[in-house]
């Protein structure tokens, strides 16, 4: 008993050690990492960052944004780190921070902002998540568990006990965050204001991310389908719901507010008119059921009802009921190898139905990986690069009852005709002022596709929806 009693009190010290007063908050915390430890791991983990998300290459954009954020970060707590603000090229609506002031902010999610303050008040949001060190203080939360944890484990000599310790360890930080996410809603406003930016700002984008959960909702339903997470922070489960936030944040941002506060709308617009909507020619662009790259000069189609997710790392197709999907990346192609020699490298032999083809002047192989469920594969090269297809099922779909499709999707990728290069070529924001007389729906019938669609865009891009109108004289982002 004596030695497990000093077991505790050291690990108890240890956390007593790192306790230190917040800069943000003026609470103490205890944290276990100092300032340069925290600037280290940023900097680690910005660099992992930008290997898997595509930085947005528009040096304008990315100025005005560097601007914008390092005006807010002035007016935050700790005013002298060194802030870098970066574009990541994708249409997700997110936006995220790294220790020691690594903010991201994601092309789609600039694209629903409607003035300078609103993308002030998200990086505001993200800063405060850097200057009452979050981060810091999740990561010295679980490691004070993890050596709590231990010592118990020592004491007693029973094992299981540090896998209860961290599992109760890891629920109180996850919970911690929605009180975190809360703490950086407060923050941001204090500091628009500060900054001489209208603070509810904060209330605006916390409207527009609402809607966007509204649409996916009414989509959900129209569709017969289950919800499913979106938007910012959309995947953690422990940031709180925006009709939270929103009466969380009306208070405090209302009371900061006061003197000539900025909203910056015709200059935000303008920083963003010609920015691609959705996928941009980088990453390359899906029509319907089709994809198209014309960097890389190649297409494939996907079956009718199927869904098209296009990540930085891969490109999938997946079923309706998403029980049944098929992913294609590029990868290093050995020049000294056949298709089919490549697929039996990669699987260690542990190939079935092995097939070799030819296809629109490219050479291929595709084979069944045995298992369960069994996988389809295949390999293609093109010029000097290959692209690897992975097929698989989940639940209790078998791979005969998709592997058609699967095979239809392979046998589909071939490189572009000329007349297809205009497909890949990314849809764009294109800002325009409302003439009197003119409503949602004039404006929906001069885009492509159904015309519910344009509309739902159009309003949602612009804070009106489910059924807004805009006013004469608005700018209005419509999508070209």
């Amino acid at each position: 008993m004596r030695s497990f009693g000093i077991v505790i009190l050291l690990a108890l010290m240890s956390v007593l050690a790192g306790c230190a007063t917040n800069p943000a908050t003026g609470k103490t915390d205890f944290v276990m990492m100092s300032e340069q430890e925290e600037l280290g791991m940023g900097q680690k983990y910005s660099q992992e960052i930008l290997k898997q998300y595509p930085r947005y290459e528009d040096a304008k954009l990315q100025s005005y944004v560097q601007q914008v954020g390092e005006r807010v970060a002035r007016a935050g707590d700790r005013p002298n780190l060194q802030y870098h603000f970066t574009v990541i090229d994708t249409p997700d609506i997110n936006a995220f921070a790294l220790p020691g002031g690594y903010i991201y902010i994601h092309r789609g999610l600039m694209a629903y902002l409607g003035s300078e303050a609103e993308l002030a008040a998200v990086l505001g949001h993200e800063v405060g998540h850097v200057t009452a060190r979050h981060s810091v203080r999740q990561q010295s939360q679980s490691s004070a568990w993890n050596i709590l944890g231990q010592a118990v484990a020592i004491g007693t000599g029973v094992n299981a006990a540090a896998d209860l310790t961290n599992v109760l360890g890891t629920a109180f930080v996850r919970g911690y965050g929605r009180d975190m996410e809360l703490e950086a809603d407060g923050l941001g406003a204090k500091y628009l204001a500060r900054a001489g930016y209208d603070p509810t700002a904060m209330i605006q984008v916390v409207r527009v991310l609402k809607n966007q959960e509204d649409f996916a909702r009414d989509e959900a339903a129209r569709k017969g389908q289950a919800t499913q997470p979106v938007g910012y922070h959309g995947l953690f489960d422990t940031h709180p719901d925006n009709d939270q936030r929103l009466k969380q944040v009306v208070g405090p941002a209302q009371a900061l507010a006061g003197g000539q506060q900025e909203l910056g709308v015709e200059r935000y617009l303008k920083a963003i008119d010609g920015m691609p909507f959705g996928d941009s020619a980088a990453s390359g662009v899906r029509r319907g059921q089709n994809f198209y790259h014309s960097e890389l000069d190649f297409t494939l189609s996907y079956p009718t009802g199927w869904g098209i997710l296009n990540q930085p790392a891969a490109l999938v197709g997946f079923t309706a009921d998403q029980q049944a999907y098929i992913g294609m990346k590029l990868v290093q192609r050995d020049g000294q190898l056949t298709p089919a020699e490549y697929l039996r490298k990669g699987t260690g032999g542990r190939l079935a139905a092995e097939e070799s083809f030819q296809q629109a002047g490219l050479t291929g192989a595709t084979g069944v990986v045995p298992g369960s469920p069994a996988r389809r594969i295949a390999v293609i090269y093109q010029k000097d690069r290959a692209y690897l297809f992975v097929g698989a099922v989940k639940g209790r779909a078998s791979l005969e009852s998709v592997d058609d499709q699967f095979m239809q999707v392979i046998r589909s990728f071939r490189p572009m005709r000329a007349d297809e290069r205009k497909l890949a070529e990314p849809r764009r924001i294109a800002v325009v002022q409302v003439k009197s007389g003119q409503t949602v729906e004039q404006f929906a019938n001069a885009e492509s596709g159904p015309q519910s669609d344009s509309i739902n865009r159009i309003r949602l891009l612009n804070d009106l929806y489910p059924t807004g109108e805009p006013k004469p004289g608005d700018w209005l982002k419509v999508v070209r």
